[in-house]
């Protein structure tokens, strides 16, 4: 019944704002860096609406076979939904609607989630520093911060992230997402990669107002000693919180290793954690609880005793009553049919 109503939450994701999305208010053109394999909606709210996009590695023209690309998936008179956005997705997606007129059209950069630089404020840590990228002129290569999220925690100590992308800038353009400047030209350098930052935080509580909480359980494979928990509703795009037995789960524990018995997945901010020793865990989105999972309960020594002992005697009492109701068929028998030699006399005494 849990797992069902999971899959119905995550069916209605777009509804309910489990997935990050953006708008381009007034506007009919929007430019953005974005993380790859996190999942993004990107809206197009008009009626009998098409997609096309053009991605800029392939050096193909525009194609309006969205259908075909199979982690994209068109949400009638809503927008699209690309689950585990690949880089090589980097592009021009464009919504029209059925007249033809286009509605909106998004210049989206995929960086690779793989390379991202995570530092963490309380550790000293520092972000990439700006570079310059000789193409014929003097590119400046930096890193262009998102707004702080939400403390993930209320009331106590808690931690907050920001996203950062790879920007190119050269004077006097406007800066552009890395690959999106970049187009289709084979050039990397470590400096051109996604960055997240973390600082510790505490902000004061308010209301809940989560209606719908998951609760499921889980035990640890015997192959890896380990097993993935994912938060549902959790995205890199906002704050997440983890707790075991009610201790948090920080980012500074895991960057300083001071955490050996789980670890908060980068690639999707923490998202899914992995667990190497049974507790109760719990995940929080926006500092409210979404999801309880607990150990899978094993029955102790005596009561597996107990059930053996059970499954014995009721084996012995079977087996009992096999063998009386064996007897009394042999019994029978007999009484019905008379033994081969009696059967013999009896007909010498009719002739």
């Amino acid at each position: 019944m849990l797992t069902t109503l999971w899959l119905l939450l995550s069916l209605a994701a777009p509804l309910l704002g489990f997935y990050a999305s953006f708008n381009c208010p007034n506007e009919k053109q929007c430019q953005k860096a974005l993380l790859s394999d996190n999942d993004i909606f990107l809206p197009c709210n008009t009626s009998g609406a098409q997609w096309y996009f053009f991605f800029l590695q392939d050096k193909t023209s525009w194609s309006n076979e969205v259908s075909s690309v199979p982690n994209i998936e068109i949400i009638s008179e809503s927008g699209i939904l690309i689950r585990n956005p690949l880089p090589s997705q980097t592009g021009f997606y464009r919504c029209r609607d059925k007249n033809g007129i286009q509605v909106v059209q998004y210049e989206i950069d995929f960086q690779d989630v793989s390379t991202l630089h995570i530092t963490h404020k309380g550790l000293g840590q520092k972000p990439l520093r700006n570079e310059t990228l000789s193409l014929g002129g003097e590119e400046l290569i930096f890193t262009r911060w998102e707004p702080w999220q939400g403390c993930n925690r209320c009331g106590e100590r808690g931690e907050r992230k920001r996203l950062g992308y790879c920007y190119i800038m050269e004077p006097p353009q406007k800066p552009v997402p890395c690959w999106l400047y970049l187009g289709d030209m084979k050039l990397w350098s470590s400096r051109m990669r996604p960055e997240m930052q973390v600082e510790a935080c505490q902000v004061p509580c308010q209301t809940s107002t989560l209606d719908v909480i998951t609760f499921d359980n889980f035990e640890i494979s015997e192959d890896s000693g380990s097993v993935w928990l994912t938060c549902p509703q959790g995205s890199i795009y906002r704050p997440i919180l983890w707790e075991a037995n009610n201790i948090p789960l920080t980012w500074q524990g895991q960057l300083s290793n001071q955490d050996y018995n789980t670890i908060l997945e980068p690639t999707n901010g923490g998202r899914q954690l992995r667990v190497f020793e049974p507790a109760v865990y719990r995940c929080f989105v926006k500092q409210e609880l979404v999801a309880r999972f607990n150990p899978k309960p094993v029955p102790d020594l005596p009561e597996i005793l107990s059930q053996d002992a059970r499954s014995v005697l009721k084996a012995l009492k079977l087996m009992l009553l096999v063998g009386i109701v064996l007897g009394l068929l042999g019994l029978l028998l007999k009484l019905f049919h008379p033994s081969h030699h009696k059967r013999s006399n009896q007909v010498l005494l009719v002739k």
